[in-house]
């Protein structure tokens, strides 16, 4: 069971990220880079069997869900079971790192509650939102980015640098795995299209069509505030936001965060390291799966 998301493919971001952050430094192919990149992927791996638990999800990478398949416990115990692995390899990596790691998955864990409870009165909904994906997605990413440079042998003023860009690109990813959840279909993302929208999980573009007060936005403000576990309404309100100016509102917001990473990369010299990043940044903002 543990194997059955690995199996199932996944772009591995952020183990990925670790190795690229670590050409910034001396050692990028030092055993320590290798173990961070294993620490971070099996803590990816464990939050989403817990994930699809918490969301319902059908499909995960293109495969049915391990909960699906075996049940809610057994995907909640693989879960705890990679987190446990992953703990292990962290120690190998010294008090400093498990520090780090404690951090990292008390802020994935904290975005998760966050998720689960309305913005307060007078709270910007997007601000919760974007204070949810930082937790969820850009802890874990910036703290990618943080073990590459460090075990890479980086100086500190780029481990920092770096640890800035991993934490904003991290929030892009999902920013932009939220227009793919509308915007594309199951074979192409591997996923339900619109799971979060069944689960009435806001999502930026959600939050951004929220926001216009055009009269003609009635109907689709009507269905985002009801039930849309129904199927034809579920249809309806995914075809109502495709074709929605949100979609393009919410691309443009993806694109200037990649842009904002970006100029983090400045503590880094020209070359091909920083070339990398900057076009790591890019393909996150522009991707379609």
């Amino acid at each position: 069971m543990a194997g059955h998301l690995m199996a199932a493919g996944g772009k591995r971001f952020r183990p990925l990220l670790v190795l690229l952050a670590a050409e910034a430094g001396d050692r990028p192919d030092s055993h320590e880079v290798i173990t961070a990149a294993c620490v971070v992927e099996l803590t990816h791996l464990a939050s989403l069997y817990h994930d699809d638990v918490m969301d319902e999800a059908d499909l995960r990478r293109g495969a049915v869900t391990a909960h699906s398949r075996w049940g809610n416990h057994v995907a909640i115990l693989t879960g705890d079971f990679l987190f446990s692995k992953s703990s292990e390899l962290t120690a190998e990596l010294g008090p400093d790192a498990v520090r780090i790691q404690a951090q990292t998955f008390t802020r994935l864990v904290e975005g998760q509650i966050l998720e689960t409870v309305a913005p307060r009165p007078g709270e910007d909904p997007l601000a919760h939102y974007l204070d949810v994906v930082a937790g969820k997605t850009g802890s874990l990413i910036a703290t990618s980015a943080r073990y590459g440079a460090r075990f890479g042998g980086a100086s500190r003023e780029v481990e920092e640098a770096l640890t800035a860009y991993g934490e904003i690109v991290g929030s892009a990813f999902q920013l932009s795995d939220d227009i793919l959840d509308i915007a594309s279909e199951s074979d192409e993302s591997g996923k339900t299209p619109g799971t979060d929208l069944r689960e009435g999980v806001p999502t930026l573009p959600v939050i951004m069509a929220l926001a216009s007060g055009d009269p003609a936005d009635a109907r689709l403000h009507e269905l985002l505030g009801g039930d849309l576990t129904d199927d034809d309404r579920h249809a309806e309100v995914l075809d109502l936001l495709r074709k929605h100016p949100a979609m393009d509102q919410a691309r443009a917001y993806v694109v200037a965060q990649a842009t904002e990473a970006k100029q983090h990369l400045t503590a880094l010299p020209e070359g091909p390291v920083r070339a990398a990043l900057e076009a790591f940044a890019d393909v996150v903002a522009s991707r379609t799966s």
